[in-house]
């Protein structure tokens, strides 16, 4: 009889497999869509109405991008917990779940970024409190990831 123990391979550190990454990336490209559809129609009113294109705006176009950050960071914390492959399936949960609430923050700070950049284009110029509420709904994406990674078992 021939030992087959050889072909068994056991893998640690897989973690989420990227399924964190991939779904905040998701939504940050969401995200920064929106935005971005929404500052190329207000600065086109703007530039039509004889005022200067805000370049502000880009400041909400980009602001979705940082949740990229948070599932990398994320992704990688967890496949440096370096555990066991029989927890690969609430890996894989947590990163998917972590992930779809990074993408929802992503998304709807690309709508708030819009809904900021008609309001500048109509007059009410007050970036410094539309950049507030982008923040706010950036800590959503932020408290998600670090509370994901305090859940992480440490060795």
């Amino acid at each position: 009889m021939i030992d087959m123990a050889f072909l068994t391979t056991t893998v640690n550190g897989l973690g989420d497999m990227g399924t964190s990454l991939s779904i905040a990336s998701i939504g940050s490209a969401i995200g920064t869509g929106i935005a971005g559809m929404a500052a190329i129609g207000s600065w086109k009113k703007m530039i039509l109405s004889g005022e200067k294109a805000a370049t502000a705006m880009l400041i909400f176009v980009g602001a979705p991008l940082s949740q990229v950050f948070y599932g990398l960071i994320l992704k990688n914390a967890i496949a440096d917990a370096n555990l066991a492959a029989d927890s690969y399936p609430w890996q894989l949960i947590m990163g998917i779940a972590a992930g779809a609430a990074m993408a929802g923050s992503a998304i709807f700070q690309g709508k708030v970024g819009a809904r900021a950049c008609d309001a500048i284009a109509a007059g009410a110029n007050d970036t410094a409190k539309y950049i507030m509420i982008i923040g706010i709904v950036e800590t959503v994406a932020l408290f998600v990831m670090i509370f994901s990674m305090t859940g992480l078992p440490t060795g």
